[in-house]
């Protein structure tokens, strides 16, 4: 029996050693977008509130959502309840109040269909989204995830917290933590993805 001993621990090492090489783990990665304006909604009417939160994102009071903005009359007339209709309303061609044409990508992204690569994609890219949880606005500046190396699979991507800023507020309240071990994200409505190009 103790002869065998150096064949038990030789068996072990290679165990360990092979669970090393297929799979190696990287805990609270994080990807932010830092350069956000400090804006904060008019009023608590969700309209204003997506308003702050698109103008936020999108960085130019000429395209959301001044007076006279590009993208004013879309905002203010898109159902604040509905995540998929304000994508349907901002997606497409819209003119600059100088006439110059610009297009709006928007994408609805239903909660149960959240992609985690594509959302941590979107941040490294520096485009921050819209959130609707408990049917508030939020704008998601940055996730914190854990990254694993399958040898077989390749990467995966999974995210444990979103940054959020709520635009209603401009005090302590305005950074929010969603954590998906505590909050429940069947109270996620869905997400919206922006991007503007000229034409």
């Amino acid at each position: 029996m103790i002869k065998a001993l150096p064949g038990c621990i030789l068996v072990l090492w290679l165990t360990v050693c092979c669970f090393c090489f297929a799979q190696i783990y990287y805990p609270n990665q994080e990807v932010r977008v830092n350069d956000l304006p400090p804006l904060t909604a008019k009023s608590r009417n969700p309209s204003d509130v997506l308003a702050a939160a698109v103008e936020m994102i999108l960085h130019d009071r000429t395209m959301c959502c001044g007076k006279d903005s590009a993208l004013e009359d879309s905002v203010q007339s898109a159902d604040p309840k509905s995540l998929k209709d304000i994508s349907n309303k901002l997606q497409g061609r819209h003119l600059l109040n100088d006439g110059r044409p610009i297009v709006i990508s928007a994408e609805y992204l239903p909660a149960a269909s959240v992609n985690p690569d594509q959302l941590i994609n979107t941040l490294v890219q520096k485009h921050a989204l819209v959130m609707q949880w408990h049917s508030h606005f939020y704008v998601i500046y940055g996730v914190v995830y854990d990254q694993t190396l399958n040898q077989d699979s390749g990467m995966v991507n999974a995210i444990h917290k979103f940054l959020l800023i709520d635009p209603r507020y401009s005090d302590a309240r305005r950074e929010v933590v969603f954590d998906r071990l505590n909050d429940d994200w069947g109270k996620v409505q869905g997400l919206l993805t922006l991007k503007v190009a000229s034409q």
